[in-house]
């Protein structure tokens, strides 16, 4: 039986947090041998790591620090320690993820270094009913980023110059991206990156949004917050117009639902992600909905369906071109999107746990166009 080890810290390594379920700001030791698992921990983290972390024991890094400065190594390193570490328990080879340390591989003397490809612990990728909860949770917390957003939109004016203003001044993307995160903070979340886009800004599917947000155009709301209790993350979008939207958004809105929905319908153990994303294409040409190069830009419906939802915002399986069988257990977010200038941009975005017959979906928040 090969023996795993991750150095990382479990605040952004997903790998380390499934392994400990224990947030450590700092990088530390986990290894699994012979069917146990184990962590090396500081001074400063042990007591805590032996009432919280989800190993069979917890090994104290002063214990072999001091043992190496008997041993003549004045100043004991990382390498030093996690070499003695392994020595100890007889292990001359390991199996690490895509992104361990290089120069600490190097650095491991005696010890066999193999790189193992992604994904380190398959059975992440299959959510058990606590991870599905944690993933409802962090849902919860984006709905709610939702609900101060639209509460900040409907309450705004709509000026003569066409803006939307806010006890007298412009509305702006940051102000709507404030009241998302601030709401998010308080309820024990983080959110970065929230896109807030108007009109053809939103036609650029990453642009955060900035500046004044203009009345009567399209607005695209994509909120990802992470459950800092938990480190699941949350993922959803929602498109909206203050105002009146024209006939063409109104038409690009439709069809972006029908999309939707159509993916719900395809989502079911044992199907291909590609054949949903194909799906969804085809929807569209057949609308009149080209994608391609545009004057000069990309536009239409030019990125995936869907990814994996968990401990990170993008992970596996992806639901796209590439072929990736799904399974019952799995979690994907569903957003079609359509985009083009000069009309603005739709995307709607929920997120699935795939079941053996179909698809349930972990968003509530609601759909409208016009608010």
């Amino acid at each position: 039986m090969s023996t795993q080890l991750i150095v990382a810290d479990s605040e952004h390594d997903a790998n380390m947090l499934y392994a400990t379920r224990m947030f450590v700001p700092d990088p530390f030791i986990w290894f699994e041998t012979r069917g146990k698992s184990f962590a090396v921990m500081s001074d400063l983290e042990i007591d805590r790591a032996r009432r919280e972390a989800d190993v069979d024991r917890v090994l104290p890094s002063s214990r072999y620090q001091k043992q190496l400065k008997r041993d003549g190594v004045k100043r004991p390193g990382f390498s030093d320690v996690l070499t003695r570490v392994l020595r100890e328990f007889r292990v001359r080879a390991v199996e690490v993820p895509m992104n361990f340390p290089i120069g600490l591989a190097k650095q491991l003397r005696g010890i066999r270094v193999v790189v193992k490809p992604d994904p380190f612990f398959p059975k992440r990728e299959i959510k058990t009913s606590a991870e599905i909860s944690a993933l409802q949770d962090a849902m919860r917390l984006a709905e709610e980023g939702m609900r101060a957003a639209v509460t900040v939109l409907r309450a705004s004016r709509i000026g003569r110059d066409g803006f939307l203003y806010r006890l007298g001044r412009k509305l702006t993307s940051e102000q709507v991206q404030g009241a998302i995160n601030a709401t998010i903070a308080r309820l024990g979340g983080t959110a970065a990156r929230t896109i807030v886009a108007g009109g053809n800004q939103g036609c650029d599917p990453h642009e955060i949004g900035h500046g004044p947000l203009r009345a009567h155009t399209t607005i695209i709301l994509d909120i990802f917050p992470r459950d800092m209790r938990t480190g699941y993350w949350g993922d959803i979008t929602r498109t909206v117009v203050r105002g009146r939207a024209s006939d063409a958004v109104k038409r690009l809105y439709a069809v972006v639902g029908e999309a939707q929905k159509l993916a719900f319908q395809k989502l079911r153990d044992g199907v291909n992600g590609q054949d949903v994303h194909g799906g969804i294409q085809e929807l569209f040409v057949s609308k009149g909905y080209r994608t391609g190069v545009i004057r000069g830009r990309m536009q239409g419906f030019f990125h995936g369906t869907g990814h994996g939802l968990g401990l990170e915002i993008h992970e596996r399986p992806r639901v796209s071109t590439a072929s990736e069988v799904l399974r019952a257990g799995q979690v994907v977010t569903v957003e079609p999107g359509l985009y083009y200038t000069g009309v603005g941009g739709v995307r709607l975005e929920d997120a699935a746990v795939i079941q053996l017959n179909g698809a349930r979906n972990l968003a509530r928040f609601p759909k409208t166009l016009e608010i």
